[in-house]
């Protein structure tokens, strides 16, 4: 039984440019190897890519050595979890036959001492969870507006749209984190979580309270933080690949941009 976690969300590899892909590729699949050495169990709650589309009998060439690396993984370790998030929720099979464990809403994890919910942070479709999702995220992942997207518009323009709308998405200024900082601190109060993991809104921070944990990892593509479970303690860390190490977010002076 694996004893160590990883938390991992907001690659969205294929939204920058060829230099910039190179660093964050080589960077993540660095820690997937490094996760698959040390026997670390790895999660990833959405957006590792940017504009994520599958089409009947297609699905797009982003990534390809990143998902080479995680069924090299998989082949090791077994399944990853992964809750889609905002940006590439657009799969019908290609994750789970690749041996992803896929959701689209969150994952009711129980890790050592700690029950974990683990999501992406854009909302669930649960109404008892009382997070509603945006009505455009609701559209989106409506089966019938996806079949008539699809029957519409060609795979070209289709996904030209996705990337542009993507983009659009990407851009907005995610400077609002009090959507899920109460989410967040209200579902650890009434429940018996003790930790609430999630991405999204692209500030990595960490809040605990006495009731509870709540960690946002951030972006990878930007702060190359995760959430990292060991040692019977949850923590926001910084990957540096070419150190091969973590160190705690808190006490790293890389807290800027990376890319």
């Amino acid at each position: 039984m694996q004893k160590h976690h990883l938390f991992l969300s907001d690659v969205h590899l294929g939204a920058f440019d060829k230099r910039q892909e190179e660093v964050i590729r080589h960077d993540l699949i660095e820690l997937i190897q490094y996760c698959s050495d040390q026997n670390i169990k790895i999660h990833i709650h959405g957006d590792l890519f940017d504009y994520w589309m599958e089409y009947p009998q297609w699905r797009p060439d982003i990534g390809r050595e990143v998902l080479q690396a995680f069924s090299r993984y998989m082949d090791r370790h077994g399944p990853v979890n992964f809750v889609t998030g905002n940006h590439d929720n657009w799969t019908y099979g290609h994750f789970s036959d690749l041996g992803f464990n896929v959701s689209r809403d969150f994952f009711d994890l129980s890790i050592g001492s700690i029950r974990l919910f683990l999501h992406h942070g854009d909302g669930i479709s649960d109404p008892k969870l009382n997070f509603r999702r945006p009505l455009y995220h609701r559209m989106l992942r409506n089966k019938l507006f996806v079949t008539l997207y699809q029957s519409l518009l060609s795979r070209q323009t289709g996904i030209r749209l996705m990337q542009a709308f993507s983009n659009f998405s990407k851009r907005r200024a995610y400077s609002d984190t009090k959507v899920l900082d109460r989410w967040s601190k209200n579902l650890l109060k009434k429940t018996d979580y003790n930790a609430v993991l999630c991405g999204h809104d692209h500030h990595p921070r960490v809040q605990q309270y006495h009731f509870g944990t709540y960690i946002n990892t951030g972006t990878f593509y930007n702060h190359r933080t995760v959430g990292l479970y060991t040692n019977g303690e949850l923590k926001l860390v910084v990957w540096d690949a070419a150190e091969k190490s973590f160190t705690d977010y808190e006490n790293s002076a890389n807290r800027t941009e990376l890319t």
